[in-house]
């Protein structure tokens, strides 16, 4: 437990100090949601009915670049093989980076939020349930991207090496994050809101299952 709180707050205090880059990202994210309304076009209703999908594909596509981000401090000057040297598990320093991970993605799901009601007319009035999905989803991008971007850090290609490893393996998720949204902004008449989030929840719990059992070796090879 300690080493998972000592690598979770040096994260969260890297990414404090870098929140240049964090905004840089943000900006990116809403940026692919403008474009994504140009593409619909004019019409209001198919905004709004395709504003769940787009949200989470701008924030797919912004994670990337957070994800691919939280490595390269510790590529610097060999930085990841010396935190592996401390006496301090593997598993722990994963569980660590990939919290602050989740807690990045997080903040920039939540931000995305205002601008997709003003570019989609996509409002809801259920807040704490967008939310939990939100954080549901970005759970379950989170910890195969930590575990894909400590892969792939070592790589020139890394950029693009990440979303091409990612992508297929977080479909499931995002499939389900985009219906459980989608559900909370059009409405939910036949109930469908609980299945699809324990779906999402259960994505989750084994993606956080398995990045923590290979982690160790990802990074000692």
């Amino acid at each position: 437990m300690k080493d998972l709180l000592a690598a979770l707050r040096k994260d969260l205090l890297l990414q404090w100090r870098g929140r240049a880059q964090v905004i840089a990202i943000f900006a990116f994210g809403a940026a692919a949601l403008l474009l994504f309304s140009f593409a619909i076009g004019p019409d209001s209703a198919a905004l709004r009915e395709h504003a769940a999908g787009f949200l989470w594909l701008g924030l797919l596509l912004a994670s990337t670049l957070a994800l691919a981000e939280s490595f390269e401090r510790e590529m610097e000057e060999q930085a990841l093989e010396g935190l592996l040297l401390l006496p301090a598990s593997p598993r722990g320093l994963y569980y660590g980076k990939a919290l602050a991970n989740w807690a990045h993605l997080a903040l920039l799901g939540v931000a995305l939020v205002p601008v997709m009601v003003v570019l989609y007319d996509a409002g809801t009035l259920r807040l704490f349930s967008l939310v939990g999905v939100i954080l549901l989803g970005t759970a379950g991008l989170s910890a195969p991207g930590t575990l894909y971007a400590a892969m792939t850090s070592q790589t020139r290609a890394r950029q693009t090496l990440l979303p091409l490893l990612l992508f297929p393996l977080v479909v499931p998720v995002l499939l389900a994050a985009v219906k459980a949204t989608s559900l909370l902004i059009l409405g939910d008449p036949m109930g469908q809101l609980r299945p699809w989030t324990t779906l999402l929840a259960a994505f989750g719990v084994i993606h956080w299952s398995i990045g923590g059992l290979l982690f160790g070796r990802v990074v000692e090879d």
